[in-house]
């Protein structure tokens, strides 16, 4: 063969290597968790307390030791999740507020509608917060909309915002269930009245007390962010939420399994305030933060055994991850801090939550579909961002043309297929308004932190094959590197999209 003809087909060749797409597409169920850190469970080296349902799923499948989410905080994480889309690119994708709209406008494509045009039937059940409808805010009393059904979600079942906002409500599809038109939600970002109770003028009588923020509206004892009254019909209790979402996902489920179907179990447990049901409070050391995570690994487990229940097992490919890194005091005296002990909730990663470090968006990733997924470990990097252009691929969808800027088609890599590779760089972000963001490229890691008053920003750089913990900063003696990386990371910023042949 013509050296230039071999070569074609090499390239050729390369570029399908993690292109999969399934003859018989399978089931896909997201497990998100909230604030899960690398090490919250022990088969990434937990020792403190037990997660044997998630490290069961793990055993089955592939355990990523380089599995990330795009942002160190939520809303942004679940935005580029949804739309394979950077959330920095996008302003308003910071955390969203109680009253926050529809960050998500209905035509956009999402991983969603991808699946629903692959004939999957979707739905969302967990947290969403992304926002509800349209300004001045959501309406609701009323009609909910746009929301995940305007988006490529056939159903949905919420907590709209997050357990620490207001209101208290679930959501189904485009309305608060069981309110009663007699007793209307008011949702505001004031007290409604002098007299009204609030995690300052009636802490005395809460139940968990709160460490900073977290003092307006009291519910269920517990102080949140933001005001509301009314709705008392519709009102959710903090410890029954993970029982909701798995006893509506195991209908569902039911309701499906004729497939093909795409679920996203949005967790909420370990977000606080964290208040998992009863019967987990005081099954670890660790206090309610530990009870919680045990209270994840339990839902991980319902929904595994529904699906091997239903003989679904080898038609079903689950992934497993997480919205962001752990945080210990986020606001609540839950004594997350006081009963840590050894426990190591980023594993041997520096940072968590809000942060660029390795800890704020290295988390547990796992994939299984057993009969398609050989069991073991992978270290190549793989991202939450991905998933959009890698289901698509899988279910044998093109991505339209401007969709999925930023996501890239790892189908084979995450299904573990001899020769699949990774990401050869990713973006971290925090939360999107600091302007802080991370640029891994192989062993690589450059730190980008805007300086007050200055107009170039601060540079890091550190080597993570020997410096995992990020402790080291190296960029005084790799001033090429330095700029390489930073010229790299400041035309991908720039960019439209960042997907190979985007």
């Amino acid at each position: 063969m013509p050296r230039l003809m071999l070569t074609i087909a090499l390239l050729a060749l390369s570029g399908v290597a993690n292109r999969v797409t399934a003859a018989d597409p399978p089931n896909i169920i997201v497990i998100m968790a909230d604030d899960l850190g690398f090490g919250d469970v022990s088969c990434y080296g937990a020792q403190r307390l037990q997660t044997p349902n998630i490290d069961r799923l793990a055993a089955a499948g592939l355990r990523f030791t380089s599995g990330y989410c795009s942002a160190s905080t939520c809303t942004p994480t679940r935005y580029s999740f949804l739309t394979g889309r950077y959330a920095f690119r996008d302003p308003g994708t910071g955390i969203a507020a109680p009253q926050a709209t529809a960050l998500i406008r209905p035509g956009t494509v999402t991983v969603a509608s991808l699946l629903k045009k692959a004939g999957y039937r979707t739905a969302v059940i967990g947290k969403w917060h992304l926002g509800l409808g349209e300004d001045p805010g959501p309406d609701w009393n009323g009609k909910l909309a746009p929301g995940p059904l305007e988006i490529g979600f056939d159903d949905c079942y919420l907590l709209p915002t997050t357990n620490d906002r207001v209101p208290s409500v679930y959501v189904e599809n485009h309305r608060v269930p069981n309110l009663d038109p007699d007793d209307p939600l008011w949702v505001g970002n004031e007290p409604p009245s002098p007299d009204h109770p609030t995690g300052r003028n009636a802490r005395d009588t809460l139940r968990l007390n709160w460490s900073h923020g977290h003092n307006g509206t009291i519910h269920n004892g517990i102080g949140r962010i933001g005001y509301f009254t009314g709705g008392e019909a519709a009102r959710w209790r903090d410890e029954d939420l993970a029982d909701a979402w798995v006893e509506r996902s195991i209908e569902w489920i039911e309701a499906n399994k004729d497939g093909p179907f795409f679920l996203f179990f949005a967790a909420h447990d370990i977000h606080v305030p964290r208040m998992p049901h009863e019967r987990f409070q005081g099954k670890t050391s660790l206090g309610l933060r530990g009870d919680a995570i045990v209270e994840l690994d339990w839902c991980v487990g319902e929904l595994v055994r529904t699906v091997d229940r239903l003989d679904l097992t080898e038609k079903t490919l689950i992934v497993f991850c997480s919205d962001n890194g752990p945080v210990l005091d986020d606001g609540y005296q839950d004594e997350a801090v006081e009963k840590l002990g050894d426990h190591l909730p980023a594993g041997p990663l520096r940072g968590g939550k809000y942060s660029i470090f390795e800890g704020g968006t290295r988390t547990p990733f796992i994939t299984s579909w057993p009969g398609h997924i050989e069991p073991g470990s992978s270290s190549e990097i793989v991202c939450t961002i991905d998933l959009g252009a890698s289901f698509a691929a899988i279910a044998g969808v093109e991505l339209p043309e401007g969709a999925c800027a930023d996501s890239f088609d790892l189908s084979g890599a995450l299904l573990g297929k001899s020769g699949s590779r990774g990401r050869d760089h990713l973006i971290e972000q925090d939360n999107g308004r600091s302007g802080r963001l991370g640029l891994r490229v192989g062993d690589w890691k450059l730190h980008r932190t805007p300086v007050k008053g200055q107009d170039d920003p601060r540079y890091e750089l550190y080597h993570l094959v020997t410096d995992l913990a990020e402790k080291n900063d190296v960029a005084a003696s790799h001033p090429d590197r330095v700029q390489a990386l930073s010229q790299r990371l400041e035309s991908l910023i720039e960019a439209r999209g960042s997907r190979p042949g985007f």
